[in-house]
């Protein structure tokens, strides 16, 4: 199994779209950027038969040391959310129906 990168990515488009190397990552970072503009916006990112990408805020709360116990208090923090679309849950579970719900439509 490998991992998918920048370089992967950039190769696929200038093998499939026909655009430079130079061209493919460029698009490439132009898209990432966009989508981590939105995010950073709070801006939910949606993509179509893929999935949604959503920044969730995480309130207050306390933790605790595994190793002593100790209650450590965890602050509020933004969080990155990734929810499949029934599309891709589909495709990672062929021949499996997936229920859908109220949540899916959104």
């Amino acid at each position: 199994m490998t991992t998918i990168t920048r370089a992967n990515l950039a190769e696929a488009i200038y093998a499939q779209v026909g655009l430079s190397r130079n061209e493919s990552a460029e698009l490439l970072e132009t898209v990432l950027e966009r989508m981590s503009a939105a995010l950073e916006a709070g801006e939910p990112v949606k993509i179509s038969a893929f999935g949604s990408f959503v920044v969730r805020q995480k309130g207050k709360r306390v933790g605790r040391n595994p190793k002593t116990g100790v209650e450590v208090p965890i602050q509020p923090r933004k969080v990155l959310a990734f929810r499949p679309s029934h599309v891709l849950k589909a495709r990672l579970n062929p021949g499996q129906a997936i229920a859908r719900t109220a949540d899916d439509e959104s």
